[in-house]
């Protein structure tokens, strides 16, 4: 588990450019030979997962859960709210989209909105989100994506009326696979 404190962090990489990169890194048979090569060695696997960290944490402000969110919330990582709150905001974002415990910061959950709705992917917000499995933390969530380790992090789609879907489609179901990537 990470010990830096969760801080909201403003995305360094535009919404379009990281979902164009998620199509890029979807999961196909080479990337999972190649990630289950990386896997086999202990070393390539650190030198990958410390790779992931770095990047991740300088354009998303990743702290590295090992169940990336990223490519349902618009880029942006939920784990960077102070209540590590994976399923929407709390009920102190303030009228500006200011962060409770952080005033001067804007609510993760405001800019995951603001940035997919700009990519008309607000339905992604809708996914409810499964509690999170502390032993993955350090974790690289692309590795456990391209090795489908991640199929069930979301538990059903909200509606409209925020009530849960009892189930996902085979529809709603493969365009999730086909939306999760720079992280999994």
């Amino acid at each position: 588990m990470t010990t830096r404190p969760a801080v909201p962090a403003h995305p360094r990489l535009g919404a379009r450019l990281a979902y164009r990169l998620q199509r890029a890194l979807r999961p196909r048979p080479g990337l999972r030979w190649l990630g289950a090569r990386i896997e086999a060695s202990g070393l390539a696997r650190s030198l990958f997962t410390e790779t992931e960290r770095l990047t991740k944490d300088t354009l998303f402000g990743c702290r590295m859960c090992g169940q990336c969110a990223l490519p349902v919330t618009g880029y942006v990582c939920p784990m960077g709210c102070p209540k590590e709150l994976r399923n929407g905001p709390c009920g102190g974002v303030g009228a500006d989209g200011g962060c409770e415990v952080y005033p001067d910061k804007r609510c993760v959950w405001v800019e995951a909105y603001e940035r997919a709705a700009g990519q008309g992917r607000v339905a992604d917000l809708r996914l409810i989100h499964r509690p999170i499995d502390h032993r993955r933390w350090g974790e690289s969530s692309w590795l456990n994506y391209w090795q489908g380790r991640d199929e069930g992090l979301w538990a059903a789609a909200a509606d409209d009326t925020g009530d849960a879907s009892p189930s996902i489609s085979s529809a709603h179901s493969t365009h999730l696979r086909r939306h999760q990537v720079l992280g999994g």
